[in-house]
């Protein structure tokens, strides 16, 4: 453990054990599973790699992947389930090997996009999701399709950024961890057990999307600079 946090800021650690110790107390008082637990701390895990740029979050996300479909599916989830089966899968082993080729001395390579660029990613984003959210209202079962919709887009957007190293991921991920914590208030209203621990999670993972996009900025700004 030593070995795999050198290099870390103090902030870097204080946030992986403020979120951690929080995870720990909801799981005992609400009487979550050492599953729900693990599901989180792998999330954490890999979230605050990615904002450092550290190519290990697509290992530790694999593990995550596949907890958090199935959380997904026992509440009732589709779209989450099918994101994270379908698309985070195949994408976290594509990310793994793109991000390779562009690390130079255990430094990976950060860009950014053109404003032309990033309207354009906006307006794809906004038309995905009304037809999504169409889509998913129309299967029996399925809880607040529009704005599992809107995680589900913004989560494919922010991923597809993200492998390819541009900082404007962090964007798409602000809004979506918004909407995700909306949408995990909403079934934790409705009595779902993993819900606590998902607001924990999923506020974490906000927290660490504004961290990320400091880090992204600057890290961006030094790839033009030595250009």
């Amino acid at each position: 453990m030593r070995r795999f946090l050198q290099g870390w800021s103090l902030y870097e650690r204080l946030w992986l054990l403020v979120f951690c110790g929080i995870a720990a107390a909801v799981t005992i008082l609400s009487g979550d599973t050492p599953f729900g637990f693990s599901v989180f701390l792998s999330g954490v895990l890999c979230v605050i790699l990615a904002a450092k740029g550290n190519i290990l979050n697509y290992l530790v996300g694999m593990y995550n992947t596949f907890g958090y479909a199935w959380m997904a599916y026992q509440n009732g989830l589709y779209g989450e389930m099918g994101l994270n089966l379908f698309f985070y899968v195949p994408m976290n082993i594509l990310g793994f090997f793109m991000w390779r080729k562009h690390i130079h001395a255990q430094k990976l390579e950060m860009r950014k996009m053109s404003v032309k660029a990033l309207l354009g990613t906006a307006l794809a984003c906004v038309l995905s999701i009304l037809a999504m959210g169409y889509a998913l209202s129309l299967i029996a079962g399925q809880n607040t399709p529009y704005i599992d919709a809107t995680t589900n887009v913004l989560s494919v957007a922010a991923t597809l950024l993200m492998v390819w190293r541009f900082r404007e991921q962090w964007f798409a991920y602000i809004i979506l961890n918004l909407f995700t914590v909306i949408m995990w208030s909403i079934r934790t209203a409705h009595g779902s057990p993993e819900g606590p621990m998902m607001l924990v999670m999923w506020s974490a993972y906000l927290i660490n999307a504004v961290y990320g996009l400091l880090v992204w900025t600057r890290g961006a700004n030094e790839t033009e600079a030595a250009r």
